[in-house]
């Protein structure tokens, strides 16, 4: 049994127990009443009231939380760990944190798994015991001690030291069953987590462009599986809407629409507005000086500047509302203005523990280990970004009581993060220890030319633009294949926008995130190889097989609840197992925040189906007539498997699937 689920059924003993104690003292106080001993004990109806109360939210907690461990899906590599970490426990109770090391076989001749741990011992006895001992005698003697259990058939020992695993038919066909039945539930996590994940974030006034891509994409697709998994995942656009750049925009708006306050003014390109203002801002020394002016009357809150701030920001917002409507991104928009009224508390704070230092004016922290300084002070009494990241992280550890808190913004900000994170700590907000907190780095978008994305004319590509261009490709590759012959005009418009999206989504998510990703349409929606296009095809041509066989949705949930999933041919045992490794990836990319793991299981899963599909018949046909002659119900319930968890994979890319294409 996997700890997180070990956990669990703790826990509802626990409450079993309670309910048990209460439900003897419910009756205990009814005797009172029954025997008259208490003609008007208020207290007493009182305290029987409360205990009802109790009882019931216990029991009804108690059902939920069975039901709740019933169904999650079982991490398989997890209960393995277990298995083996009590067998060399049990073999070697005198070592401390033993090396566990299960990872899935990759080849059929050495199991289903292999525990790989007797090399480290032999090098742990030999350093600390100085026992010299043979890898594959340890792995003798662990395999001795493996402690009964359901998923494990056999286990050899083989070359030096691995311990090759073979898993139970029985115990793969059960979890396959319970899958079909219960559908794809997440793995078991433990206590329900409060996330808070800061991702997105572009600058008003100013255009998304490529660059604002990969933090959106990623971010949502970490709020996804965090909320799949069950965690309470808050959602934060931290952005970019106040400081000295708005005294310029301001200033420029009051000259360019003198009636702003009455008449809401027609500001269409505000990329086009900014560029003016900056220009004049740069060039004329006197709009330089009412900007300044615009930026202190903004600050201390002066009601026609406000609003001149609102509708520059509105604008904004609009445009890059566009854009998460395409991508289907949902975010709570919480910039920098949110927390203007807490950078006074954070110098006084900084201030009040000794960590300020004054330096030709500007107020600054050190933080051990960091070179250079934190500035939450300028020398005109204005703040700073680090004022403003150090309140942002401050309130979403207390006001928010983030346990995770997860920073998606590009790698070149790693080191201000660090800072602003090791300061966090070093102030007392949080125990790294106790609480997550993340920066999840990524690199840059390139251009064909492996160099910085950017048009021909060297400006940054717009997103809209990219986004608009996408489709665009999406569609000739679609008429391309001749789809716009079969498909009805809608079906053309959800497969454009299917293959469109989840393309560009999708080429960004299959790249480890820490590094630099060249950008390239043609790749992208080639559909042969790991491709969103390529997986979309796949999983429209897996969800045809159950239709063209004319088995309807309750034909197959009937088959999951009666039939018993044969695995006898390799290729069905290849993909059951495959299925099965869905919660493993899952929890390993918690963990690591590596989302194109994610898609090289998807990949992965979808060239398995395919070697079984080629080589098991799901439908049989007679050769002449095309007449359906045999249905293997168990081959489409794999098939049906194989589907949802694609499906669900998709769900947490943000990829959304069409059933034609």
């Amino acid at each position: 049994m996997e700890p997180r689920v070990a956990e669990a059924v703790a826990r509802l003993g626990r409450q079993e127990n309670e309910i048990k104690l209460l439900t003897a003292e419910v009756e205990r106080l009814k005797n009172f009443g029954c025997l008259g001993i208490s003609p008007s004990l208020e207290g007493l109806r009182d305290e029987n009231a409360k205990l009802k109360y109790r009882l019931n939210f216990l029991r009804k907690s108690l059902q939920e939380e069975r039901s709740k461990t019933a169904k999650s899906m079982i991490n398989i590599n997890s209960c393995l760990q277990e298995v083996f970490g009590a067998a060399i426990q049990a073999a070697y109770p005198d070592l401390e944190n033993p090396p566990l090391v299960v990872t899935p076989s990759q080849q059929p001749k050495f199991g289903d798994y292999q525990c790989n741990s007797a090399m480290g011992i032999t090098q742990i006895l030999l350093k600390t015991k100085e026992q010299k001992v043979s890898p594959r005698e340890i792995a003798e003697k662990i395999t001795k001690n493996i402690p009964a259990n359901e998923c494990i058939e056999k286990v050899e020992i083989a070359g030096p030291g691995f311990i090759n695993v073979h898993l139970r038919k029985d115990f793969v066909s059960k979890q396959l069953s319970s899958l079909l039945m219960n559908g794809v539930q997440p793995p078991a996590v433990g206590k329900r987590k409060k996330v808070v994940v800061d991702f997105s974030s572009p600058n008003i006034a100013k255009e998304m462009h490529v660059g604002h891509l990969r933090s959106t994409i990623i971010g949502e697709s970490m709020c996804r599986l965090f909320e799949f998994a069950g965690y309470d995942v808050l959602r934060l656009n931290h952005l970019g809407d106040w400081g000295t750049q708005f005294g310029m925009l301001i200033a420029h708006l009051q000259d360019k629409f003198p009636d702003y306050l009455t008449v809401s003014p027609p500001i269409g390109d505000l990329q086009a507005f900014y560029k003016e203002s900056k220009r004049r801002f740069d060039t004329e020394e006197e709009f330089k000086k009412r900007a300044y002016q615009c930026v202190v009357l903004l600050q201390s809150k002066n009601p026609d500047f406000i609003k001149a701030w609102e509708l520059i920001c509105d604008v904004s917002r609009k445009e890059f509302q566009k854009i998460y409507n395409c991508l289907d991104i949902t975010l709570i928009e919480r910039g920098e203005s949110f927390y203007q009224e807490m950078m006074k508390d954070i110098v006084k704070e900084f201030e009040d523990k000794g960590f300020v230092q004054v330096d030709d004016g500007r107020k600054i922290v050190f933080v051990p280990g960091f070179p250079v300084p934190l500035t939450i002070m300028k020398s005109d009494g204005g703040y700073t970004y680090d004022t403003s990241d150090l309140a942002a992280l401050r309130h979403r550890l207390r006001e928010e009581k983030a346990d995770i808190l997860i920073y998606v913004v590009d790698s070149g900000q790693s080191v201000h993060l660090q800072t602003v994170f090791a300061a966090g700590q070093m102030i007392g907000w949080y125990d790294p220890k106790v609480t997550r907190v993340t920066h999840a780095a990524f690199g840059v978008v390139l251009g064909e030319d492996k160099k910085k994305f950017k048009t021909r004319s060297g400006d940054t590509v717009r997103l809209i633009d990219l986004l608009e261009e996408g489709l665009k490709r999406a569609m000739d590759k679609l008429k391309d294949k001749e789809r716009d012959k079969v498909l009805t005009a809608e079906e053309l418009r959800a497969a454009q926008t299917s293959v469109a999206f989840g393309c560009i989504k999708y080429a960004d998510l299959s790249h480890n995130r820490l590094n630099d990703y060249v950008f390239s349409f043609d790749k992208m929606l080639d559909d042969r190889g790991n491709t969103a296009a390529y997986l979309l095809y796949a999983f429209t041509r897996i969800r045809a097989i159950a239709r063209l066989a004319n088995i309807d949705e309750e034909m197959l949930r009937k088959a999951a609840r009666e039939e018993v999933l044969v695995l006898d041919h390799e290729k069905e045992w290849k993909l059951g197992k495959c299925i099965l490794r869905f919660p493993e990836i899952l929890q390993k990319i918690l963990e690591d925040l590596l989302l194109h793991t994610l898609c090289d299981y998807l990949y992965e899963l979808a060239t398995t189906f395919t070697e079984f599909y080629d080589n098991c018949y799901c439908v049989e046909k007679d050769r002449q007539s095309g007449q359906i002659v045999k249905v293997n119900m168990w081959r489409l319930l794999l098939c049906e498997a194989t589907a949802m968890i694609m499906a669900k994979g998709f769900d947490i890319l943000g990829i959304k699937p069409v059933q034609r294409m």
